[in-house]
């Protein structure tokens, strides 16, 4: 049974709190479909992956700093599934919707904290039911997730030091970083990264997690050959100028995007 709004905002208030005031830096607050049962035990609550699978599981992870989610987020995020899901040396995929308390350039919009996590739980919900409406294999499990870290690479740490997707033996998933094209160009600036600069920062995030963009065609990024011509002038030396490694652009895959008002 799906909690009613008010109930949601309440418990990710107090999730919040608790958080909050607690030394950790990463945390899943619940997972989604949720479970009913008991009326005591249908509160929301995060569930661990019980996949008889050993398979190295991928774990898409949707950085949720818009607000409103958007049908261009949606979209995003069930293409990356379907990509997740073609790969026979992988178990099933698992979606994070993850919200950064503490975002580096993204200061908290007028919706609080608590209400946009209601609005991600209604994104998530929506969004398996279309998945269910698709997908003769079943739904991907959908977890909700706070951070205090700012940068993709602090956030793939957080997540794979926290043990929650590597518990019981399982190995530690490939992350799978859904983003758009500007915020690429802001992954790759130096200006983000202080002591032992990009390659301290980023060689460990290529080794467990890649970049999944969403080509941005319609805005001041350019055209598709533009967009492209920048990633494969990143893996031709244009790392290394800046202090990184040309064999991450190996780890940058490209899809199209919803181009204009579609």
């Amino acid at each position: 049974m799906r909690p009613n709004p008010k109930q949601l905002v309440d418990f990710f208030s107090r999730s919040l709190s608790s958080f909050h005031s607690s030394p950790d830096v990463f945390r899943v607050l619940c997972t989604l479909p949720h479970h009913g049962g008991s009326s005591s035990s249908r509160e929301p609550a995060p569930r661990p992956s019980k996949s008889n699978s050993k398979l190295r599981q991928r774990l898409v992870v949707l950085d949720s700093s818009f607000n409103p989610p958007t049908r261009a987020h949606a979209e995003m995020a069930k293409s990356a599934l379907e990509w997740a899901s073609s790969s026979s040396s992988s178990s099933s995929p698992r979606l994070m919707l993850l919200l950064s308390v503490n975002n580096a350039d993204k200061a908290p919009k007028p919706a609080s904290f608590p209400t946009r996590l209601g609005m991600m739980e209604g994104f998530g919900h929506e969004l398996l039911k279309s998945l269910a409406a698709t997908n003769e294999e079943g739904r991907p499990e959908i977890d909700l997730a706070v951070t205090k870290m700012p940068f993709f690479h602090d956030k793939a740490r957080a997540i794979a030091e926290s043990g929650f997707y590597a518990a019981g033996g399982y190995p530690e998933p490939e992350q799978i970083f859904l983003a758009g094209f500007d915020t690429v160009i802001r992954i790759f600036n130096p200006k983000y990264y202080n002591t032992g600069g990009m390659r301290a920062a980023l060689g460990p995030f290529f080794e467990r997690a890649r970049l999944r963009v969403t080509m941005r065609t319609d805005d001041e990024w350019g055209g598709e050959d533009e967009q492209l011509g920048y990633v494969k002038g990143l893996g031709e030396g244009g790392l290394d100028e800046v202090g990184g490694d040309k064999a991450w652009a190996g780890r940058v895959d490209l899809v199209e995007g919803r181009k204009g008002s579609e």
